[in-house]
């Protein structure tokens, strides 16, 4: 099953991924009338919570062992 290795190796990237690079947010608070916008656009870098990486990880290592094992 090379289909399993594949996904485990992407899923295995994006959890390390996931620990290192932050995810840009913008969010804009403001009032409008009719026209007329009035506003302020503020940026957050968000990291991904540690326990989603740790999954993805987990998860990524579990499937690349299973695509391995079926190769046997």
């Amino acid at each position: 099953m090379k289909a399993l290795l594949w996904i485990g190796v992407v899923l295995l990237v994006l959890g390390i991924a996931s620990l290192l690079i932050p995810i840009p947010h913008t969010e804009t608070q403001g009032i409008k009338a009719g026209d007329l916008n009035i506003g302020v656009q503020t940026k957050h870098s968000e990291r991904v919570a540690p326990a989603v990486s740790v999954v993805l990880i987990a998860g990524g290592i579990a499937l690349i062992i299973a695509g391995g094992r079926s190769h046997s």
